[in-house]
């Protein structure tokens, strides 16, 4: 698996100790998330979700357990910002370089500054989107936050 990102991107995935995980994607499933967490039948809590999002008109990266949804208020505030808004899919696609569904917070073709929920970071193992539907990465999540510099904050609501 090779990272869409720049060769000398310190966000890489390459510079992450993990295991790599594939299993069917359903693309009729109204959360991808959970249905990975099934197939690969781990619990929802251990199951990131990658969200693409706008805080103050600059792009950012949510990443989050995938039986949670996120707050728009708590993730403008873990931004230092006043307000959020989802990013819309085409969007993020164009931003990110991959397909909705298989958005990873790694190898980003502008990586956004990222923030991973605080109950995320008490796992031991969590999963995160490899960049492909249906590729997920085992990785301890503080290691995560380390390789993309992301911040911990509660960023559900």
């Amino acid at each position: 698996m090779t990272a869409k990102g720049a060769a000398n991107d310190p966000r890489r995935i390459d510079n992450l100790a993990k295991t790599t995980h594939t299993c069917d994607y359903d693309p009729r499933s109204d959360r991808v998330g959970l249905q990975a967490a099934a197939a690969l039948g781990v619990a929802p809590s251990r199951m990131l979700k990658t969200l693409m999002a706008v805080v103050d008109g600059k792009t950012v990266c949510a990443v989050l357990r995938s039986d949670r949804e996120v707050s728009m208020k708590a993730l403008a505030a873990s931004f230092g910002g006043k307000s959020a808004r989802m990013m819309a899919p085409a969007d993020a696609e164009r931003m990110t370089g991959y397909r909705v569904g298989g958005i990873s917070p790694f190898g980003q073709k502008r990586p956004a500054p990222t923030v991973i929920d605080a109950s995320a970071l008490l796992e031991e193992l969590v999963f995160v989107n490899g960049g492909q539907r249906g590729q997920q990465i085992e990785a301890a999540p503080r290691e995560l936050a380390a390789v993309l510099g992301a911040q911990g904050s509660d960023i559900t609501a």
